[in-house]
């Protein structure tokens, strides 16, 4: 049975919604006031909580500020009889699931509590499985390049300067996003990543910026862009070099002065955010179609993440951590590696990086059959054997989906390296959404530039 507490400093509303509630089969808690609200939520397990605006000596938004301060992860479900666009807009920025208008509809009120709990219920597992999965995982390594970043987040992450990390795909950027916030005095505060190359660039300002009901079609109501909800914490902006010129205009304004305005919007509003942005592209040069105004803004502090060729050091340490995160999450046994299957994994240049070597101890730990992983265990993508096979010799790889692989990751690398390994391009020529190719890309540890002159080159091979 959930609990729902009520907060108003009306009495009749306490009682009404608590004969409501409690023939709706919730167990209802009342307060009639703030600060006994604070208390009940220190005392009991409270699942959804509605919370008056208008209260004496502290009101519902006071209520949420210290809810928030205080670490109190409940979804809240503002309501008021003075209610409008404001004060709904402020209980969201302030931590509120929904606003609600008094007097309140019973079937809507019942109707947004079931999604309330429904949404929080859904985020907890969300979050369990991530972090199951390793996705608040450090940095592992002890190269000195990995030395100086985790110095360089230990004496970064306390300030508020923003942050530029650039890296090949799947060598960690997020990980040091996660760090920073992590070890910041907004930790307790919203981390909002986007992807930037995978939002469609007719709406890239609508999905940082919000917009108002009706500013263009397919506005049917108000939206919170990513700016808002990242007010007080962290603003993540992923693969910036991939967003439009018109957009990046607008970014600049907002990084610089912290206000901006909604697609369709007249009001200034202002925020207290914190950018941390990434590329895998070189923003400086001429070339890149990158604002310069704009690189040189989020340059105030840079990191550049090495690929895993260049610390293969590190590998030893990054196998035998995956095999001990993923055998507990996936509940097997852990295996180990043979030593001609671990001079293979020496060997490889890891054009995915570190994600490439994630994937592959989850295949091995899932496909081979025993205790030890030997070469044969391995998949056909690795140096000594990444060469695409010729002519018939297709024929010689024994199961379906590892043909299929193996094909699709030399046709996708070869087209990529036709394009100047610009995914924008790529995709558009193959005639694929370009979030799909980013996923196929991450999916087979794809390069998406060009390799090391010594490396070996999977897209030189003809199908």
């Amino acid at each position: 049975m959930n609990t729902v507490l009520v907060v108003d400093d009306e009495a009749a509303i306490r009682s009404t919604l608590d004969q409501l509630l409690t023939y709706e089969r919730y167990r209802v808690l009342t307060a009639g006031d703030g600060l006994a609200a604070l208390r009940l939520l220190g005392a009991e397990k409270i699942d959804a909580m509605l919370l008056d605006v208008k209260m004496p000596d502290m009101d519902g938004f006071e209520v949420l500020e210290r809810m928030a301060a205080e670490g109190h992860d409940v979804p809240v479900i503002v309501v008021s009889g003075h209610g409008n666009l404001e004060t709904a807009v402020e209980a969201v920025r302030k931590g509120a699931y929904d606003f609600l208008e008094k007097p309140l509809d019973r079937s809507r009120l019942l109707l947004t509590l079931r999604n309330s709990l429904d949404h929080h219920r859904t985020r907890a597992e969300k979050e369990g499985l991530r972090v199951r999965a390793g996705f608040y995982a450090p940095l592992v390594g002890e190269c000195a390049g990995l030395r100086e970043i985790r110095d360089f987040i230990a004496r970064v992450a306390p300030t508020d300067a923003t942050v530029l990390i650039t890296g090949e795909n799947g060598t960690g950027k997020e990980l040091v996003v996660r760090a920073l916030h992590a070890g910041s005095p907004r930790r307790n505060k919203p981390l909002v990543e986007v992807n930037c190359a995978a939002i469609p660039r007719e709406l890239v300002e609508s999905e940082l910026f919000g917009h108002e009901k009706g500013s263009f079609t397919g506005a049917d109501r108000l939206r919170i862009g990513k700016f808002e909800q990242a007010d007080g914490g962290t603003l993540f902006l992923d693969e910036i070099g991939d967003m439009s010129e018109e957009a990046q205009a607008k970014v600049l304004k907002a990084v610089e002065e912290s206000r901006f305005e909604r697609v369709g919007g007249r009001e200034v509003r202002q925020v207290d955010v914190r950018i941390v942005a990434a590329t895998n592209r070189d923003l400086a040069s001429q070339g890149s179609g990158f604002r310069q105004d704009l690189f040189f803004r989020l340059n105030v502090l840079a990191i550049h993440l090495p690929p895993l060729r260049e610390r293969t050091g590190d590998v030893d340490l990054l196998l035998a951590h995956f095999m001990a995160t993923l055998s507990a999450q996936l509940g097997r046994p852990p295996k180990r590696f043979a030593p001609e299957a671990l001079a293979l994994l020496r060997r490889h240049t890891w054009p995915g990086n570190v994600r490439e070597l994630r994937n592959l101890v989850e295949r091995v730990l899932i496909l081979a059959p025993g205790d030890v992983v030997g070469a044969g265990d391995l998949p056909p993508l690795l140096d000594g054997r990444t060469a695409a096979p010729e002519g018939a010799a297709w024929l010689g790889i024994p199961d379906f989906q590892d043909f299929k692989a193996a094909t699709e990751t030399a046709y996708l690398q070869a087209k990529l390296k036709e394009f100047g390994y610009n995914v924008s391009r790529t995709a558009e020529a193959l005639g694929m959404q370009r979030s799909n190719l980013y996923k196929k890309i991450a999916k087979y540890g794809l390069r998406t530039q060009p390799s090391d002159p010594g490396a070996i080159d999977t897209a030189d091979a003809d199908l």
